[in-house]
C-alpha cells in the first residue's frame, strides 16, 4: 500500500513507523498525489523546486516544501524533539490558540517523515469544516421551486 493511499490515522502512524529514512521514492509518491488536485501551470516552480530538494536529499526541506504545495491552507505549528522522537504539528490557523484550533500531530525519530506524517493526516482530513452560528441554507434542486405570487392586497 502506498503511503498516499492510507485515509486513516492509525494507518498513518503504523506505516510511517516501519520507514526508517526518507526516500526519494517516498516524496515522489507524495509529489505524484499532490499534483493531481491542482492546475499544472501554477505548480511548475514550487514543483521544479521539490524536485532539487529531493535531488540534493534535502529532506526537512522537502517535506516543508511538500506542505506548501500540496496543503497550502495548513501550517506548520510546532516541531519539537522529545524523548528521541520529533513531534510535529500542523494547524490551518497558527494564530489561534491551540485548543480551538483544529491540529494534526504526528511523530517519528526523523524530522522530515514526522513532518510527511502529519501531512498525510491532514491531507485524509479533507475540507476545512465551517464554524459559524448560523447554519448554512440548505441548497435543494432546481425543479422544486415553483414561483408564487406574494403581494399582499389586503
Amino acid at each position: 500500500m502506498s503511503v498516499s493511499q492510507i485515509h486513516d490515522f492509525p494507518a498513518v502512524d503504523h506505516a510511517f513507523a516501519d520507514i526508517e529514512t526518507p526516500t526519494a521514492a517516498l516524496f515522489n509518491d507524495l509529489l505524484a498525489d499532490a499534483c493531481r488536485s491542482d492546475v499544472p501551470m501554477r505548480q511548475a516552480l514550487p514543483v521544479a523546486r521539490l524536485k532539487q530538494l529531493i535531488a540534493c536529499c534535502a529532506w526537512n526541506d522537502a517535506a516543508l516544501a511538500l506542505l506548501a504545495l500540496k496543503l497550502p491552507q495548513w501550517q506548520l505549528r510546532r516541531l519539537v524533539y522529545d524523548d528521541g522522537e520529533w513531534h510535529s504539528s500542523l494547524s490551518r490557523h497558527r494564530d489561534m490558540p491551540e485548543w480551538l484550533d483544529d491540529t494534526i500531530e504526528a511523530h517519528h525519530a526523523n524530522m522530515a517523515l514526522a513532518i510527511l506524517a502529519a501531512i498525510v493526516e491532514a491531507a485524509s482530513h479533507g475540507q476545512p469544516r465551517r464554524l459559524t452560528s448560523v447554519p448554512a441554507p440548505r441548497t435543494a434542486d432546481a425543479g422544486s421551486f415553483e414561483p408564487m405570487l406574494s403581494d399582499n392586497f389586503a
